[in-house]
């Protein structure tokens, strides 16, 4: 089995840029499952019902999201149609489902969303006891984690901890993509998946509107970049057998890597 997963979705050009290359990469790779984190995909902050549905149609099989979950009310309204959606488990505000099992060439793969801990100011259960609540109240074949946290040691203090658990751990939500994929005991890893989003951008936002605010202490309105865009992820593959990870390689398609493949 090959599953691929693609970091935080972020605005418009992330939305874009995954369009556009998702179906090749489908067919590049060989794969069999489609995961994108998608928290950030309207507009830098949450989800709506209509990119929810987009994100569907254009092949990809769950959604995972993260603490931006709820940032646009809208979708409260929307939830029961949402049934490829996960918002962490763990979430302080749990109106929606924090996993998902689907079967997939036979296996029953649970897809898990969960908050970490450290620096990240949110209210939730701990992410330890969050994640062993489902192993045991769960029966599937392979579990697929996207650890939506801020500290890389807590990333990889999870996968060591989950090693013999689960098939793979990757980390979302610093949207910066980590060189660090290894595998660890029985699962695939990576500390950061990366971005789908606005390459000359802070994580996905406006550098100019981020120098006023931070550096001049302005009042500024969020303003989410525009531009050519980055598309980050990777590809998992699972000995379904076995149920280990057996390889993970990095995805990052650059504006340059782009205008290549235009010529």
């Amino acid at each position: 089995m090959r599953i691929l997963f693609l970091g935080d979705i972020v605005g418009r050009d992330g939305r874009d840029i995954v369009f556009r290359h998702l179906s090749q990469l489908q067919k590049q790779y060989a794969i069999d499952f489609t995961i994108a984190n998608a928290e950030n995909s309207a507009h830098g902050k949450g989800i709506s019902i209509r990119i929810y549905e987009e994100l569907i149609a254009h092949g990809v099989d769950v959604i995972t999201m993260g603490n931006h979950t709820y940032s646009k009310s809208e979708i409260k309204n929307h939830l029961s149609k949402m049934d490829q959606m996960v918002q962490p488990y763990n979430h302080a505000l749990q109106l929606h489902q924090g996993y998902k099992i689907t079967e997939v060439n036979g296996s029953r793969l649970c897809v898990v969303n969960l908050l970490g801990g450290v620096f990240m100011n949110e209210n939730h259960q701990d992410v330890f006891l969050a994640m062993q609540d489902i192993l045991d109240n769960t029966d599937a074949d392979l579990y697929f984690v996207d650890l939506h946290a801020e500290a890389t040691s807590e990333k990889i203090l999870f996968a060591n901890y989950f090693k013999s658990d689960l098939i793979a751990v990757i980390g979302t939500h610093t949207h910066v993509q980590t060189a660090d994929e290894r595998l660890i005991g029985n699962l695939a890893y990576l500390s950061d998946a990366g971005m789908c989003g606005t390459f000359d951008s802070i994580i996905g936002r406006d550098v100019d509107e981020m120098i006023a605010n931070i550096l001049h202490k302005e009042k500024t309105h969020y303003t989410i970049a525009s531009g050519p865009a980055i598309l980050c992820g990777c590809v998992i593959e699972i000995d379904e057998k076995n149920r280990r990870a057996v390889s993970i390689k990095r995805i990052q398609i650059r504006p340059e890597d782009e205008q290549l493949c235009r010529i």
